[in-house]
């Protein structure tokens, strides 16, 4: 039995508050306001204008159905969703299944650690490589205070560090309020040629990200542990949708100011298809005080969202192949390739947004089995998928599909 296993197996000794039982979401939310958020929705308001407001709105109300499924997983099994592939599968696919796993941990460590360079540049001036060193370092801090403190202490530090990101990113919203009636009409869902698709793609990805669908199954299940089929079960469920719809809105919000930010102030501008760009933009347009909320919030995101990123990667580690690795050895797996690109001199946004696009390939691999597994009844009982939630599902995984194939037909044409 694994430490996660034996960590998850203690269940609610008791009817807690509400409140105390909210934050798992919040955790996973961090995933959706990471730098590659910010580098893909600043370029989709500076190049499209109001265009793909539809994508963040659609995005966010098929995050928070899939985190969710993601949770009750965890919560009605007692199972992570690594482990239930490891359950359900051959060595072979395992192998497979994590190989991927694996290249996606890497992507998304790309983007959060270059986002943290990035934001440590414009703060003090520091190369980007010494600044995705230093934000490694700070990352694996964080680690150590989930691996000895426990699952609580950690995520107070990453609920700090996402109202920072709230705050750093909402502050240009309140100070230069964006057109609501061109806001309204980019709720209409439409493309403007191959570039709008790569970028859609981008948002979907940096949006619905694999490594939160992993991840929030382990972090409802070690909050809640496995409580039997009644009455505690179900109002543990029932706190999780309001957990899950309360972090998706502050995702959400976030989201969309930052696309609003670059429509509303950076479109028709030059030299804005850049987190750097974009930075001195609002700097020159809403005042300093504002570019350096920006770049706080860019920080915050890049600290936080590593942390949770390297966690989810060790949850998958243990629940696919059943290994734990020190924390030094997981830490470097997913950093070195990072760290490598901003050696080499790779532009950095265009990077952001490249390793958005590669996410988005790796959520059909995270999202097809957690609908398939959430809807098998021999596996979840009573707390199986309602058909028409099976349905929604479905659904969503069959969009994210077709705009993969999309891309990749868009791309190479």
């Amino acid at each position: 039995m694994s430490v996660l296993q034996r960590r998850s197996s203690r269940p609610p000794s008791r009817f807690r508050s509400g409140l105390v039982l909210l934050g798992p979401a919040f955790v996973a939310a961090i995933a959706y306001v990471d730098p590659g958020n910010v580098a893909s929705n600043v370029s989709a308001g500076a190049q499209f204008g109001y265009l793909l407001v539809w994508v963040i709105v659609a995005a966010n109300v098929m995050a928070g159905l899939v985190q969710f499924l993601s949770a009750k997983l965890g919560i009605v099994t007692g199972m992570t969703l690594p482990e239930v592939v490891r359950e359900k599968s051959s060595r072979t696919v395992r192998l497979a299944y994590w190989g991927q796993a694996e290249v996606v941990a890497m992507a998304t460590d790309l983007a959060e650690i270059v986002g943290g360079a990035i934001a440590l540049y414009l703060l003090f001036d520091l190369p980007l490589l010494i600044g995705g060193l230093i934000t490694g370092a700070v990352s694996m801090i964080l680690l150590m205070v989930q691996d000895r403190r426990g699952q609580r202490p950690f995520e107070f530090v990453i609920l700090g560090l996402l109202g920072v990101i709230a705050v750093g990113f909402l502050a240009s919203v309140v100070v230069e309020p964006p057109s609501f009636t061109e806001a309204a009409a980019g709720l209409i869902p439409r493309f403007d040629g191959a570039e709008s698709v790569l970028i859609a793609a981008a948002m979907l990805g940096a949006t619905i990200m694999p490594h939160a669908v992993y991840l929030h199954s382990g972090l409802a299940r070690d909050r809640h542990g496995h409580p039997e089929a009644g009455p505690v079960r179900q109002r543990l469920l029932r706190i999780t949708r309001i957990d899950v719809g309360l972090a998706m809105l502050l995702a959400g919000a976030v989201n969309m100011s930052m696309l609003l930010l670059a429509a509303s102030t950076l479109g028709g501008r030059e030299g804005v298809d850049s987190i750097e760009g974009a930075h001195a933009a609002v700097g020159d347009t809403l005042g300093p005080v504002v570019a350096l909320l920006f770049a706080v919030g860019l920080l915050a995101s890049g600290l936080a969202s590593t942390s949770v990123g390297a966690y989810a990667g060790a949850m998958i580690m243990d629940g696919l192949l059943r290994k734990r690795i020190p924390i030094l050895v997981r830490r470097l797996v997913t950093l070195v390739p990072a760290l490598a690109i901003l050696a080499a001199g790779v532009d950095p946004s265009r990077a952001l947004v490249v390793s958005q696009v590669v996410l988005s390939f790796g959520i059909p691999f995270a999202l097809i089995p957690l609908v398939r597994f959430t809807s098998d009844r021999i596996l979840m009982g009573g707390d199986v998928n309602h058909r028409i939630t099976a349905y929604a599902a479905w659904l969503i995984a069959g969009i994210v599909v077709a705009l993969n194939i999309a891309l990749i037909y868009l791309t190479v044409a």
